[in-house]
């Protein structure tokens, strides 16, 4: 007899001669019921999705966006189409563009500044580019969990953008966003970006006012500030000067002030401001939303508010060009099977790098003018 066979007839004799009776146990059940079928959400028509974003739908607003962020072809295609149906009723909302070095709490900022901009009775989006998972590609900054003030307002739409290592695609992606919100009824937008590598440019072509948060007593005030950040900047914040740190910060202010006075004048025509605040206690927080109502109602009263949105357009037309062209240029089944061999040869040096992406261009071109 085997063990097993010996230990369960053991324990028969044992329930027979005890008054315990122990119950025989259950296999062991699925962790998921078999039974379950996850229910597909019906596809909407480009009508439903633009008449949903025009009456203010949010769940069919961020349904749009999912489309637009998609990088299917067939979904590309019909997040076009949205976005041109929902262009006439666009461009009558406050773009603020924020950034800073990191830990000058930009997202208690925005919480806290979003609150007040709401209460002056405006409807807020923001946008927030993160950098994404190298794993999953998915957004790691959560900005939704983190401004928990604001994110159950009706008034307020949260959206963080993942970038998936493509930074231009994301920032095209983000405008046609703001394009969608617009027309949804959202009359202020905030971009947020992370502060790193060449996002702030991308977020500054995009917006009519671009704010930077610094923080003080870390040192050097002004050092490792890049220039062309400083430069970029409409409204400089000084955060957290709140407690032992408001000497500090109004210290950093006086800083900031003087080297913002070394700097060209401005194309807005109006010479950047520097204020301090705290998200915590609120103060100061009126001053900077003042000084953004008034620099877009003197950069609208002396046209550059107008001709800036002119130059942004055209220059997305041309970023538009660039990404088509290069996802074609990558996505050609050509170039795709012809890449291995080519790099092998440049890295063995019996092809330079400019011989090399010459014979892929003629190869790609040639392969366009034989299909027409």
């Amino acid at each position: 007899m085997k063990y097993s066979e010996h230990w369960e007839h053991r324990h028969r004799e044992a329930n027979e001669e005890s008054a315990l009776h122990v119950t025989e146990g259950v296999a062991d059940q699925p962790s998921v019921n078999p039974h379950f079928r996850r229910k597909r959400r019906p596809l909407l028509t480009t009508d439903q999705y633009v008449a949903g974003i025009l009456a203010g739908d949010i769940t069919i607003l961020s349904q749009a966006i999912t489309l637009v962020e998609s990088s299917l072809p067939e979904h590309y295609e019909q997040a076009q189409a949205i976005i041109e149906r929902c262009l006439p009723h666009s461009g009558n909302s406050v773009r603020v563009g924020i950034t800073g070095v990191p830990g000058a709490g930009k997202s208690t900022f925005i919480e806290a500044t979003g609150g007040l901009v709401t209460s002056l009775g405006h409807r807020l989006a923001v946008l927030a580019i993160d950098p994404s998972s190298e794993r999953s590609g998915g957004s790691i900054l959560g900005d939704k969990t983190r401004m928990e003030s604001i994110s159950s307002n009706p008034d307020v739409f949260i959206r963080p953008s993942p970038s998936a290592g493509s930074l231009g695609g994301v920032a095209r992606k983000t405008r046609e966003t703001v394009i969608l919100c617009e027309a949804a009824g959202f009359d202020t937008i905030f971009i947020e970006t992370v502060g790193v590598g060449q996002s702030e440019t991308a977020v500054h072509s995009m917006v009519d006012i671009f704010m930077l948060l610094q923080i003080s007593g870390a040192g050097d005030e002004l050092q490792g500030i890049k220039r062309g950040i400083m430069e970029m900047a409409d409204l400089v914040v000084i955060t957290k000067a709140d407690g032992e740190n408001i000497r500090k910060a109004q210290l950093a202010r006086t800083q900031l002030a003087n080297a913002l006075h070394l700097f060209p004048q401005p194309e807005s025509g109006r010479r950047p401001q520097v204020f301090t605040c705290s998200a915590v206690d609120g103060s100061g927080l009126q001053e900077v939303w003042n000084e953004v109502e008034a620099f877009i109602a003197f950069t609208r009263g002396n046209g550059f508010f107008r001709s800036n949105r002119r130059r942004q357009s055209k220059y997305w037309m041309y970023e538009t060009i660039d990404e088509a062209l290069r996802n074609s240029f990558y996505r050609d089944p050509g170039i795709e099977s012809s890449l291995p061999d080519f790099e092998r040869e440049v890295l063995d040096d019996r092809l330079s790098s400019f011989v090399a992406a010459r014979k892929l261009l003629d190869r790609y071109f040639g392969d366009i003018r034989r299909e027409r």
